[in-house]
């Protein structure tokens, strides 16, 4: 009972690594679409992150389960179960996988908090630009009053290069 309760929790485990990692390149690329500024490319990345995202939470709500039902098996605490307390309950070759294993997985999500933090500054910084490139344009094409030497108002653009015609 014991070891079907270990390997069901370590091959969730790598199931997750593998969707982990696959966010993590998911998550590059998002780097890379937003820096290059590929809309496209980046909504059809972002469809991808939330499917792996969706399978994410599903693996995580089995590895509960699974890591629950080992824990009660060694003694561990099951209302928090800890992937390191079960691995020292365990000992011997067991506890090491579980330990890598958690390390490996420890790695791929600090990796992508920094990734996702990095590309938040992306997105912001691109929202700024093309903000100010909107208010600009509004200016542009609005115009400013602005009062004339006989008290009249002065319509169009303060700035340089003004259009001929707004007809399209």
């Amino acid at each position: 009972m014991r070891q079907r309760a270990f390997e069901k929790l370590v091959n969730n485990l790598e199931d997750l690594t593998k969707q982990y990692r696959m966010l993590l390149d998911c998550v590059r690329k998002e780097k890379e679409f937003l820096i290059e500024a590929d809309i496209p490319n980046l909504n059809e990345n972002n469809i991808l992150k939330e499917q792996i995202l969706m399978r994410i939470r599903s693996l995580d709500g089995l590895r509960v389960n699974y890591a629950t039902e080992l824990a009660g098996i060694v003694g561990a605490d099951i209302a928090h179960p800890r992937l390191l307390e079960i691995a020292q309950r365990l000992g011997g070759p067991e506890a090491d996988r579980l330990r890598t294993i958690h390390s490996t997985l420890e790695l791929i999500t600090n990796r992508l908090v920094q990734l996702n933090k990095e590309n938040a500054t992306y997105a912001e910084s691109g929202l700024k630009v093309v903000g100010s490139a909107m208010d600009n344009l509004k200016e542009t094409l609005m115009g400013q009053k602005s009062y004339q030497k006989k008290g009249g108002y002065k319509t169009g653009p303060d700035k340089s290069g003004h259009f001929v015609s707004k007809e399209a």
